[in-house]
């Protein structure tokens, strides 16, 4: 979708029936489970100077690549957790791997120590897991058992498109065994409980969580009817075990319909999620201050609540038996990365179930699991509206951030103190009111206007008007302005918020 096409979707969704909104970056918090230890997933093949933007990321994420023991030749390291994982002074290194060597190689798990006679760290434990495809995987610690024991919680895809979750367990002897490990064609869950006080406080254990499985119920002939499976701890046997199925009816749909999106055909699935989607509160209304949106062709995912506006970059996805497995990585905060499990619910419904992976510590916004609805917006009004965008202009400006110049090739650059920053820029009309939109290349160098430092979009409205200026005229091109007055606001779904702050003045400046 080129940059006009996805500003007047957008742009005129705030005012479709539907309540559409506007995309716009702010800063992204994610939250970190207190007890989890989560790393950032690392693809390979995505390293390079230009990943970060700060030495303090790029040491966080060499710290989280980085195997302080020796690997066997053609061992491609994707994730390290590093800490006190078994209570002695030295820290402890859990590496997730595969090797190259081998056609269809699982991820491997090793469990690294520091050897206090060799003086030097090696790998005392290794084990395969039920992933294989290393973009998918995610590596975390947690106290599944409740009894303090370390567990190792693998998760991912594997080469038949299924979902896989491996649990190894730390025992008192220091040596690792496997207590769970799930393969099903649907999502694998940890249910989370609420653990009491004295659990928190470290003077008694608690119950242990179960783990939730959605699979393809192969006694129903509709697509979508699912099974849950739970799995729960047997402290006899020392695994998991399963415990009971409940049969999920799903949306009687149209099975040729079905069998096509869910056909795992390439581009399929992402083609017909491909807009913007509501959260559906657990009433069954649509929720209009958050959604999300999908880009496929801009590979981009776009998460909208109150709070955030956070930009991901899509950077590969997987089809599922009941839709699409994404992994993404925020454009702000490399280290942060986060994986959707998309299933179809209905043709204009989808259930998405959001994992963070998150290295760095951030707090949270929002909570993104749950039911989305398709944003509807009828191809007449986009119609109608096509040339709410004006076209670039040639025009030099002075303001108090400096030397502003619009280039017609729809990029801008601003000089101020000597250092030069640049972008790309669009003045378009919505909601009855003009606006100009201003996307800087790198760090912002424009007051933050969507919700706090870090924001890569800057939205004005702008007076006087230029887009009905150029529309109106018999040619579609007028000079540019002498004067333009930019008042900071935000877009969201509930329309055009003002936010009070004092006019950027621009004054055409001589060549």
């Amino acid at each position: 979708m080129n940059k006009k096409n996805l500003l007047t979707v957008i742009g005129f969704a705030i005012i479709a029936a539907a309540g559409a909104g506007f995309l716009v970056l702010g800063p992204f918090a994610g939250q970190k489970n207190q007890e989890r230890r989560r790393t950032r997933i690392i693809i390979p093949e995505e390293t390079g100077a230009g990943m970060y933007s700060s030495s303090g990321e790029q040491m966080t994420y060499e710290d989280g690549t980085a195997a302080r023991a020796v690997m066997d030749e053609g061992d491609l390291i994707i994730s390290v957790l590093t800490g006190d994982f078994d209570g002695d002074p030295a820290e402890e290194q859990i590496a997730a791997f595969r090797s190259l060597h081998e056609m269809e190689s699982p991820v491997y798990v090793s469990f690294i120590d520091y050897d206090e006679t060799e003086k030097e760290y090696r790998r005392v434990w290794t084990a395969p897991t039920a992933a294989t495809r290393p973009g998918t995987v995610s590596l975390f610690t947690q106290d599944l058992i409740g009894d303090r024991s370390l567990c190792v919680i693998l998760t991912g895809m594997n080469s038949q498109d299924k979902h896989t979750m491996t649990v190894f367990r730390l025992s008192a002897a220091a040596a690792f065994s496997i207590i769970a490990e799930i393969r099903i064609d649907g999502s694998i869950k940890i249910q989370e409980t609420e653990r009491s006080q004295a659990y928190h406080q470290g003077i008694a254990g608690d119950k242990s969580f179960t783990i939730t499985a959605y699979g393809y119920d192969t006694d129903s002939e509709n697509i979508l009817d699912q099974l849950e499976i739970t799995y729960a701890f047997n402290p006899e046997r020392k695994r998991y075990e399963q415990t009971g199925i409940t049969r999920l009816p799903g949306s009687q749909i149209e099975q040729r319909r079905l069998r096509e999106l869910l056909s795992g055909e390439k581009g399929v699935f992402e083609n017909f999620i491909s807009g913007l989607w509501y959260y559906v509160i657990p009433q069954g209304s649509p929720d209009q201050r958050q959604y999300i949106y999908f880009d496929p062709g801009g590979r981009e995912v776009v998460f909208v609540s109150d709070e955030a506006q956070q930009v991901f970059t899509w950077q590969n996805s997987n089809p599922t038996r009941y839709g699409l497995y994404i992994a993404s990585q925020n454009i702000s905060v490399t280290t942060l990365r986060r994986f959707l499990d998309i299933e179809l619910e209905s043709l204009d419904s989808i259930r998405v179930k959001v994992f963070e992976d998150v290295r760095l510590k951030i707090a949270v916004s929002a909570a993104w699991d749950g039911s989305y609805r398709r944003a509807s917006i009828s191809p007449r009004t986009i119609e109608e509206n096509e040339n709410t965008v004006a076209p670039p202009f040639d025009a030099l400006y002075d303001s108090s951030l400096g030397r502003l110049r619009f280039f017609p090739s729809g990029e801008y650059e601003l000089s101020s103190g000597g250092a030069a920053h640049r972008g790309r820029y669009v003045f378009f009309r919505a909601n009855g009111e003009e606006l100009l939109e201003l996307r800087p290349e790198g760090e912002s160098p424009f007051p933050e206007a969507n919700g706090g430092a870090g924001a890569a979009r800057t939205v004005y409205r702008v007076e006087p008007p230029v887009v009905s200026a150029s529309t109106d005229g018999a040619t579609g091109e007028v000079p540019p302005p002498e004067a333009l007055g930019l008042f900071r606001v935000r877009l969201s779904a509930a329309g055009i918020q003002e936010l009070h702050e004092g006019a950027l003045a621009l004054t055409r400046a001589q060549e």
